[in-house]
């Protein structure tokens, strides 16, 4: 009986082993969908982001502005490119002005000597601040009060892209996905 036993669990075995072989069978129905689950917390904006600020440099401030992100809930990386753009002139045009955006530092020749606009930043803030070699109480309100600055927010993987353009405005908010019109406006002192 034992030999038996032995021989039909060999059988037994072999045809498992063996049996499973040969052409594959149809497919099976498809299931029923689930049910959507609960929406997740929001997640960081990975496309970077764009932000307008207006200020006046003044002996008072030593002629610099201080602008902190997380004021407006922007979070910035180590690892993220900063870059500040200086409204420069608006271009008068039938449909509307134009403006014109350069990338910062910027020099001015003036009759008084070199005027730098310049800018330092870590990933809690960006200082925008005048450099000459002459005395910054000499310049003209034009070239100190209401000036306007985008700082463009734009994640390493973007800024290390080849056909992204750091120096032109329009192709970094094309990189970044951004509309002038939901630029946030912010005031700094």
């Amino acid at each position: 009986m034992t030999k038996l036993k032995s021989l039909l669990g060999i059988f037994t075995i072999a045809l498992l082993a063996f049996g499973c072989q040969g052409p594959e069978g149809p497919p099976g129905r498809d299931g029923f969908d689930g049910l959507d689950g609960l929406d997740g917390a929001d997640g960081i904006n990975i496309l970077g982001q764009v932000v307008e600020i207006q200020g006046s440099f003044t002996p008072e401030n030593n002629y610099s502005l201080l602008y902190t992100f997380a004021d407006d809930g922007i979070e910035v990386f180590e690892s993220d490119v900063v870059l500040v753009y200086l409204l420069w002139e608006e271009i008068e045009d039938p449909n509307g002005n134009i403006p014109v955006w350069r990338p910062m530092p910027q020099t001015r020749i003036l009759d008084q000597g070199l005027l730098l606009y310049n800018y330092d930043h870590t990933f809690l803030d960006v200082s925008l601040f005048l450099e000459s070699d002459f005395d910054l109480g000499t310049l003209q309100a034009g070239d100190t009060q209401n000036q306007v600055f985008r700082i463009a927010v734009v994640p390493a993987e973007f800024a290390n892209s080849e056909d992204f353009n750091p120096a032109d405005f329009n192709s970094v908010m094309n990189a970044l996905n951004q509309n002038v019109n939901t630029i946030e406006k912010v005031s700094v002192n």
